[in-house]
């Protein structure tokens, strides 16, 4: 199959490389053309992936049309906050036959946009032209890039509400150390998804203030707790939230070294600003805008979540994280399950 990949960072690369070596045809788009042209050249992400190497007939171009021209599916893994943008200029350059011809849409992006409080499926379809959720899926779960592009055994969700895409996509992706298992809550993962990385940050701030297991514990829980309850009010599953987009991406994204957000928790309680934080960062950390995004739907919808709203004030008001700790230890006592 010829796949389009809008993206050519890490995770765009992993993803896109695991489908060469099953025999299909990538063009990878990247939005930088001297980017584009050093990944063309030296066929690496040095800072991103080092020693992994990008095969030669694995096409990086940064005019989109081109990624367009014969493409049966496209995978998306732009930025989050960044997808609109990509998509309009798809959508400007490209001509209607092209889309046509696209068997399926699979998301890999996670976050929620900043302003519109939509998920990535529904920028998605408000932004290509007939496109509806049968021809849209989301691929997520506990899966970092450093480890799939070494083909470390990973498995991951392909969610849709059209049965017979996610089963498509799961035969693409599916390999010896890449499992994929489906589901149809393709909201419940996205919202998992999402959030699971606002609650990463929060981790990071533990780790950064040398606070031990108990801690990072309570926080997983509670974090899972948080998102159920989000999912709940937007008209996803609660099982979801206990598979592998949900408590099993948390876990991995809250403890591991590859974690960026992890990272950017610990760079903020080491006393760094956003701003300063950011700069150290050679990856996005999706968390970030997450958490202004997370808390901006938590007000409009009219639900808690205690733990995004202390991360949205840390990062963007700079409170002290001591301070946010405190806060969340001395809220109002409640039963486990409300």
């Amino acid at each position: 199959m010829n796949i389009g990949v809008l993206g050519a960072g890490s995770w765009g690369v992993a993803l896109g490389m695991l489908l060469h070596s099953k025999g299909h045809r990538l063009t990878m788009w990247e939005f930088s053309p001297e980017a584009a042209r050093e990944i063309s050249e030296k066929r690496e992400l040095p800072t991103k992936l080092p020693g992994v190497i990008i095969p030669e007939d694995i096409r990086v171009t940064s005019c989109i049309g081109e990624m367009f021209e014969e493409a049966e599916l496209i995978l998306c893994v732009v930025p989050s906050q960044t997808m609109r943008m990509t998509l309009k200029t798809a959508v400007r350059e490209v001509g209607g036959a092209a889309f046509d011809r696209i068997k399926g849409w699979v998301m890999a992006s996670k976050g929620i946009e900043i302003g519109s409080l939509e998920l990535m499926t529904d920028v998605l379809m408000g932004e290509i032209p007939g496109l509806k959720a049968n021809r849209a899926a989301v691929l997520s779960g506990p899966s970092h890039a450093e480890e799939v592009s070494r083909g470390i055994p990973t498995t991951v969700v392909a969610a849709s509400e059209n049965q017979e895409l996610a089963q498509l996509v799961q035969e693409l992706f599916s390999t010896g150390a890449f499992r994929v298992y489906t589901n149809d809550d393709m909201r419940g993962v996205e919202l998992a998804a999402s959030i699971k990385n606002v609650i990463a940050v929060a981790a990071g701030i533990i780790d950064g203030m040398g606070f031990g297991d108990n801690t990072k514990g309570a926080l997983m829980t509670r974090g899972i707790a948080e998102m159920m309850r989000l999912g709940r009010k937007m008209g996803a599953k609660e099982s979801t939230f206990s598979g592998l987009a949900g408590i099993g991406d948390l876990i991995t994204t809250c403890i591991s070294k590859h974690s960026r957000n992890r990272r950017m928790g610990e760079l903020i309680a080491s006393g760094l600003t956003l701003e300063r934080a950011l700069a150290q960062m050679t990856m996005v950390a999706e968390g970030v805008e997450t958490a202004r995004s997370a808390y901006a739907l938590s007000k409009k919808i009219g639900i808690e979540m205690p733990i995004t709203t202390e991360v949205y004030k840390a990062l963007f008001e700079g409170k002290p994280v001591k301070e946010a700790i405190r806060d969340l230890m001395m809220r109002e006592t409640k039963p486990e399950f409300w």
